[in-house]
């Protein structure tokens, strides 16, 4: 996805030190801290790599080695066992900030180093502001010597567009637009560029990749997961804040947007901005007709019943949060225009898959009768990003036998089974990419502002819409209002 030739396997950070703020949080422990033991291991820093976490919680170094370690043998695997420190402090006490500044100065004496270092934010987005303020005032945004000061920011990415415009002034005031990293691990994975891969290396796509041949698009990200503990966050986030405005609209941009002129950083992320400025606001009229949510109530089997949202950790019992989103949205340019693209997000439903689905026109004219295709499916091509990555293409077949009669087959392309290659992990090329200063695969903040754009009066429609919440049962397919949407336009959403 980059301009020069390098694979990612060639790719190697310059010597640095990594600071983690929310250094015991569950992120740090189950993803960052493997993710940069594992390019150390792979060798894909040149030099030292020092990681310094920042949490208030009363660790010691040794301590804190052994909590973000989880599998004991990680640190000591990735070579980092010796180049963990830990500083505990408040986020808010400029103290903090002198201390960690101590601290770098310490680590950036080894030779070459060129005090090369990367914040990363891995707390609740309300400390964002703060901590960004606070390397400021510490002088701890300033690259020294050379090196490069860059920091990496987790969503959600503020909580509407004006929050996301002041947290966008806030971090502009310490730090130049091309040294923030956004983050969205989606982008980190092989299946999700693969996206690019398919369209703009095949010259076969192309050319039906447009309004004539696609009757519509269908993006689906499902988790079989409810809120896991996290019931007092999801509150006040939902599924529309949660996964629709960041992942499902970044999927939807790189399947359709237009081709770049180069995989320049800059070059990918115009055209994505692009699409996305093109995506046609819904109106409240609109959002009636063409926005659904749901909330998912007590279901399964006997054997294993499972709560309601309402009955979950820190959910309020009458709480009209949505665990489910789905959207029908149309691009008003010259590709796309008059095409239908359905999407949705959910928790709870019966499988864990994200995928995307281009479903084409049936032929204008069929010389056969119809009871000779009956039961065959509109042609489509299907992209799983997770799990079971890989690519299918529905078409029809004749059925053998002495009858001419078409039914639906497959040919299907699947990642583990063609490439022999280990793929990284999203976080731990997501790292490297930000640690040799590569955005290519980071939201730029005009992105950001068109995503909350596009979802922004969804979110406010149904804040004031005092309308009981449709309900769909833990382990189904969401909302029957969901399966109205499509159906109304006599389409049915795809069963993964």
């Amino acid at each position: 996805m980059r301009q020069e030739a390098a694979s990612l396997q060639e790719r190697r950070a310059p010597p640095s030190a990594v600071v983690i703020f929310g250094a015991s949080g569950d992120l740090t422990e189950r993803k960052l801290v493997p993710a940069l033991a594992n390019l150390v291991r792979h060798r894909r820093v040149e030099g030292s790599l020092t990681l310094i976490g920042v949490g208030r919680s009363a660790l010691s170094a040794e301590e804190f080695r052994r909590e973000v370690a989880f599998n004991p043998q990680v640190l000591a695997e990735g070579g980092l066992a010796g180049d963990v420190q830990y500083l505990r402090g408040a986020y808010d006490d400029l103290d903090t900030y002198r201390r960690l500044a101590e601290l770098l100065d310490r680590a950036d004496n080894p030779p070459g180093l060129r005090h090369n270092r990367l914040f990363y934010l891995a707390t609740p987005p309300q400390a964002f502001p703060v901590i960004v303020a606070n390397l400021a005032a510490a002088g701890l945004n300033r690259p020294a010597d050379g090196g490069s000061c860059r920091i990496v920011i987790e969503k959600p990415f503020g909580h509407n567009e004006a929050s996301a415009r002041a947290l966008d002034d806030c971090v502009h005031a310490a730090f130049a637009e091309a040294d923030v990293f956004r983050i969205d691990h989606y982008l980190g994975k092989d299946t999700v560029q693969n996206v690019l891969a398919l369209r703009f290396a095949n010259s076969i796509f192309q050319p039906i990749w447009n309004r004539s041949w696609v009757d519509h698009g269908q993006i689906t990200v499902a988790e079989t997961l409810g809120v896991e503990g996290r019931g007092s966050f999801y509150e006040n986030a939902g599924a529309t804040r949660d996964i629709l405005q960041n992942h499902v609209l970044q999927v939807l941009a790189l399947a359709l947007m237009e081709p770049p002129a180069s995989f320049a950083a800059e070059a990918v992320r115009n055209e994505k901005v692009k699409l996305l400025e093109a995506i046609r606001p819904l109106t409240t009229p609109e959002i009636v007709r063409n926005a659904v949510r749901g909330q998912y109530s007590r279901g399964g089997t006997r054997g294993q019943l499972l709560p309601g949202y309402r009955e979950e950790p820190g959910v309020d019992p009458l709480s009209r949060t949505e665990t489910y989103a789905a959207l029908r949205l149309h691009v008003d340019n010259w590709r796309w225009a008059g095409v239908p693209f359905y999407v949705r997000t959910g928790k709870r439903l019966p499988a864990r898959v994200t995928e995307v689905l281009l479903q084409f026109q049936r032929p204008p004219h069929l010389p056969i009768s119809a009871a000779q295709v009956e039961g065959q499916e509109a042609d489509a091509l299907i992209l799983r990003i997770q799990p079971d990555e890989g690519i299918t293409l529905r078409f029809g077949a004749k059925v053998p036998g002495h009858h001419f009669l078409v039914r639906s087959a497959t040919m299907a392309f699947s990642y583990g089974a063609t490439f022999p290659e280990e793929s990284p992990e999203a976080y731990e090329r997501l790292l490297l990419e930000a640690l040799v200063g590569d955005p290519t695969l980071f939201i730029r903040s005009d992105e950001v502002e068109q995503c909350w754009r596009i979802v922004d009066p969804i979110i406010a429609h149904w804040a004031n819409d005092n309308t009981a919440i449709p309900l769909y049962e833990a382990g189904s397919w969401g909302p029957t209002e969901a399966q109205a949407l499509l159906a109304r336009d006599g389409r049915s959403w795809h069963v993964p």
